[in-house]
């Protein structure tokens, strides 16, 4: 993937992560709350290899 689509992706990933957080802070589901974290996690971690990149020029 190229810095931009990491970005994206990373965006994408951490936003609904954190959807999946709050749903399952809501409803009490400890399961999809972790789920929402580790998701919100990788997204702030492709967010991090994009620019990463695009500091490399790549």
């Amino acid at each position: 993937m190229g810095s931009t689509s990491d970005r994206l992706a990373g965006a994408a990933n951490s936003a609904i992560g954190k959807a999946k957080e709050a749903i399952g802070k809501e409803t009490g589901d400890a399961e999809l709350t972790a789920k929402g974290a580790v998701q919100d996690l990788k997204g702030k971690a492709q967010t991090a290899a994009g620019k990463a990149k695009a500091a490399l020029g790549e």
